[in-house]
């Protein structure tokens, strides 16, 4: 709303700044409006080149901007030392003023947006000392990590430091879920945005959210690289797939499943555990029992125990990309031994 004040303001001041120098140049009557129309269409180009530069990296329009100065200051340079008494000799001063500042300009513009595009800071040598990647605590969270809810519990121990980066892309792909017509997936988004709600009232983070898109980009993995990239920020995730291209492109990844897998109690062979068998196994014989942490555990021969309590003996710990499987017996069939307790 303030910004649409401020633009009709401005259509207001170059209307009425036409309308009276028109009057003051100009002797017919129609002068005035004709200048209140110049500068009304003065006013909609300044709005409409506003309206693109927003669009445009910072580091871009710097550049441009640089460019388009430096471009300027050569123009004048060369007409003061080589083209002023020519000009003057030929009386067309000021169009041979105005096309070489305006060529020369140009060059320097596009020059400018051209380098400004490739500049990046960590290159300069009083950045690149402390600007290394991730090393300023900056961390890019990505959808599939909000809506999993873990990392909030993360937060809740005070074990994480630095700024949470929230894309305007990620944001509007987690309403989008949210507004789905699917039940399952309007609950997953709606979870999502309750989870971020929750990390920004954690009084030991800052939680920024941070309007840089890449328009020419359509898949928001792909975004959240090329925004790592360009910010030097780990992305938070617990993707497989995006985990993997990031570490190809050497972006440093924190994987929310590889920090649970770590923190999963360490069983060893011969231990005894005490477990629930809930259903099958796809052996004949054997049934399955979960920890907590959701494990699965292989009990053989203990279909029959089917509801029931047993103690169990670990024979063996599987880890596979999908989490841990615990092969165990009954302890019943082990062999005789001393075993640690692991009552669960």
């Amino acid at each position: 709303m303030g910004l649409l004040i401020l633009r009709i303001l401005l259509l207001a001041a170059t209307g009425a700044s036409g309308y009276f120098l028109a009057q003051q140049l100009a002797p017919f009557p129609e002068a005035g409006l004709w200048g209140m129309g110049a500068g009304l269409a003065l006013g909609l180009l300044v709005i409409l080149i506003e309206r693109g530069i927003r669009r445009i990296p910072l580091k871009v329009t710097i550049g441009g901007a640089i460019g388009f100065i430096l471009g300027l200051m050569l123009a004048n340079v060369l007409i003061n030392s080589f083209f002023s008494g020519i000009l003057e000799g030929l009386g067309i001063q000021f169009s041979g003023y105005f096309l070489i500042n305006s060529a020369l300009g140009y060059l320097g513009l596009l020059l400018g947006l051209k380098k400004g595009k490739e500049f990046d800071p960590a290159r300069l040598p009083w950045v690149s000392k402390r600007a290394g990647p991730g090393c300023d605590g900056h961390k890019v969270l990505d959808t599939s990590v909000i809506i999993d809810g873990r990392i909030a519990d993360i937060c809740d121990t005070g074990f994480v430091e630095g700024t949470f980066i929230i894309p305007q892309f990620i944001l509007q792909e987690l309403q989008h879920i949210a507004d789905s017509s699917d039940p399952l997936k309007r609950g997953r988004g709606r979870r999502g945005l309750d989870v971020l709600n929750r990390i920004q009232k954690q009084s030991s983070l800052e939680v920024k959210i941070v309007d840089q898109d890449y328009p020419k980009i359509q898949e928001v993995d792909a975004k959240l690289i090329a925004l790592a990239k360009d910010i030097h920020a780990k992305i938070v995730t617990n993707d497989f797939n995006l985990n993997k291209v990031a570490e190809l492109q050497g972006i440093p990844v924190l994987n929310i499943n590889q920090l649970f897998n770590a923190l999963k109690p360490v069983v060893l062979p011969g231990e005894v555990m005490n477990v629930k068998i809930l259903k099958e196994g796809k052996e004949p014989g054997q049934g399955v029992a979960y920890l907590d942490d959701g494990t699965m555990v292989v009990v053989d021969n203990a279909r029959r125990y089917m509801g029931k309590s047993v103690d169990v003996t670990v024979t063996s710990v599987l880890q596979t990309t999908a989490g841990r499987m615990i092969f165990t017996i009954l302890k019943e069939d082990a062999p005789e031994s001393s075993y640690q307790s692991f009552t669960h």
